[in-house]
């Protein structure tokens, strides 16, 4: 499934997007690079391309719909229709709920469930009409559970595994498959900022706030990028194709 597909990836231009590209990448794949940062993904491109993988960039803000059409009119022009989609574009903001007010719910809804919505719903018509196709959603454990502060961070992503699990029935029986990835606190640009913001308040050290999202993990540690791109590659292979409707945690055991 994955050798000579396209694949196509948000939130690319680095960390766990950079790190599923490059599997895919190495395993065969085309890959379309898609994000806001236009510099960034030309980096990640360059990269990739030094490992001889067939990539190529496309703008996509996955919160507003014009855009995401755009990227994928882009996307099938180089590379035709996407085999594989992996929503991996995402955003954390913190705040006490009594303080969470509806700019950024609004911010929150758009870019990690609003934007996998639009995403699919892009793809979708293609892998239907072709009888195959892979979508993963990087969702979070914040989609399993809940962390104080992130309450709009939970919900978008509780909406996300909703959205997967509804999906999945929906095209089972058309050789698509629909998986999310749940991965932990993972060392990310993401989690380095979640650090400055513990250490901002709370005067620890950068190691002592590491330390503190590492105990969410009973391994004591943070995932690394390229683990949760493995369990992605999985998910795109032949060897997954009974696996459907699922979310998949890659946290250590921190979720049962």
């Amino acid at each position: 499934m994955v050798a000579g597909s396209h694949a196509f990836i948000t939130g690319a231009g680095r960390g766990i997007g950079l790190a599923i590209a490059t599997a895919l990448g190495s395993a065969g794949a085309r890959v379309t690079l898609a994000g806001r940062d236009g510099a960034r993904l030309d980096k990640a491109a360059l990269a990739l391309r030094e490992r001889r993988v067939e990539v190529q960039t496309v703008p996509c803000d996955v919160g507003d719909a014009q855009s995401v059409a755009r990227a994928f009119d882009r996307a099938r022009q180089g590379f035709e229709a996407p085999d594989i989609l992996v929503n991996n574009a995402g955003q954390a903001e913190s705040a006490p709920f009594h303080c969470t007010d509806p700019a950024l719910w609004d911010r929150m809804i758009a870019v990690n469930l609003t934007g996998t919505y639009l995403c699919c719903h892009a793809a979708l018509p293609a892998m239907l009409a072709a009888g195959r196709g892979r979508i993963v959603n990087i969702a979070s454990t914040a989609g399993l559970k809940g962390y104080a502060y992130v309450a709009a961070y939970c919900a978008a992503k509780h909406g996300v595994i909703g959205l997967t699990r509804a999906l999945a029935q929906e095209t089972a029986k058309a050789g698509v498959t629909v998986n999310a990835v749940c991965p932990g606190y993972t060392d990310t640009d993401m989690v380095a900022d979640s650090v400055a913001r513990i250490t901002a308040k709370t005067g620890r050290s950068e190691a002592e706030a590491r330390a503190t999202l590492a105990a969410s993990n009973p391994q004591g540690r943070l995932v690394t990028p390229q683990e949760v791109a493995a369990t992605v590659l999985f998910l795109c292979g032949e060897g997954a194709a009974a696996i459907n409707g699922q979310a998949l945690a890659v946290s250590g055991g921190e979720t049962p």
